[in-house]
């Protein structure tokens, strides 16, 4: 027999890659891809397997409470895996209460219809969660990771709300027996992804010759993953990892803000053949934004040494290839940025769930 997996804001841009890696790797499986299609939703992203005999897209939101058991009730899922999120930290400074609906409501509302759908058999069944390394808080410079182990110190809405979700996730395995495995990743970059994000608004900004905002004095550091890698990590984790359990993803690439604009500016200058050093000029910082972390630094070594991960990519190189298929994509970028997107493949793409 197939499985039925739902993979959860598979539209967007983590999404996407898993959605097209399972789908790809995994032609025994039955892919349902559920997304909202808000606005970091663009059915664009997975034009190339649209029509895969064994994928199939549900427009839905998570949080809908007579949707979502219809659903499990109707395709009978073996596995979930959840990535759908309101993500962005900006965004959950202003309006905290729509991190809070999507993001712990969500959860739960996937969380309840799984332990309804298997409560009377849990066997071969698995709901993992995606989450992020922000609910950790923030490092010094010392030389410290986050750990599996390290408390939850959330600074942010939007991390405080992946941190509650994280907790429900680990309740509804402990209290009801779900079969639950969490990951926290660090920050990701690659294709599709949102130009509301650092690495995608300098790249559209530079080309353009517009101002590329950083924060403070560009200081803060993060530890960068290439989406590709954080989609095998998915894959391994979903298939592999121990029930109960939490799994660190990073990309062991520490970056200063400042110090990744600087080397994606090198680039972007031999890319578009400017002289060395013009695109930096486009420089602007700007107010630091409020309970800004200052570093995350992920260690993957429990993902590393247990079930066999390990990032593929150094930051240049990938940085590299996202430049390349920013460049190669100006359509995607232009239609994005425009929100075109979103009204083209609501009239293109119906709802099959």
């Amino acid at each position: 027999m197939k499985k039925n997996i739902l993979i959860t804001g598979g539209a967007g841009f983590i999404g996407s890659h898993v959605v097209r890696l399972f789908v790809t790797k995994y032609p025994e499986y039955n892919i349902y891809n559920l997304d909202a299609l808000t606005y970091a939703g663009n059915l664009e992203n997975l034009k190339d397997i649209a029509d895969a005999p064994n994928y199939t897209f549900v427009k839905g939101d998570i949080t809908d409470e007579i949707f979502i058991p219809q659903l499990f009730e109707k395709h009978k899922f073996d596995g979930v895996v959840h990535l759908a999120a309101e993500s962005h930290v900006d965004r959950s400074i202003t309006d905290p209460f729509a991190f809070i609906r999507t993001n712990i409501f969500g959860t739960c509302n996937l969380l309840n219809a799984a332990k309804n759908a298997w409560k009377d058999n849990m066997e071969g069944k698995r709901f993992y969660h995606i989450s992020t390394d922000e609910v950790y808080g923030a490092l010094e410079f010392d030389g410290t990771f986050f750990t599996e182990k390290t408390k939850y110190d959330p600074h942010s809405p939007y991390s405080a709300s992946k941190a509650s979700s994280d907790h429900f996730v680990r309740a509804y395995h402990d209290t009801y027996g779900l079969p639950t495995v969490i990951s926290n990743c660090s920050n990701n970059y690659g294709a599709n992804h949102f130009p509301e994000k650092l690495i995608p608004l300098s790249i559209n900004n530079i080309k353009h010759n517009r101002p590329i905002p950083i924060y403070g004095k560009g200081e803060n550091v993060r530890d960068w993953l290439y989406v590709n890698d954080h989609a095998r990590a998915i894959d391994i984790i979903f298939h592999k990892g121990k029930n109960g359990e939490t799994y660190n993803i990073g990309g062991n690439n520490e970056w200063k803000n400042i110090d990744l604009i600087r080397k994606l500016c090198e680039i972007m200058d031999r890319k578009l053949g400017r002289n060395a050093g013009e695109s930096a000029k486009l420089i602007t910082f700007v107010k630091d934004r409020a309970g800004h972390d200052l570093r995350y630094a992920i260690d993957s070594t429990k993902l590393q040494t247990e079930l066999g991960w390990k990032p593929s990519l150094q930051f240049e190189e990938g940085l590299e290839k996202t430049v390349d298929w920013y460049l190669a994509n100006q359509e995607w970028l232009d239609n994005v940025t425009s929100g075109q997107y979103q009204s083209y493949y609501e009239k293109q793409y119906k709802s099959r769930g």
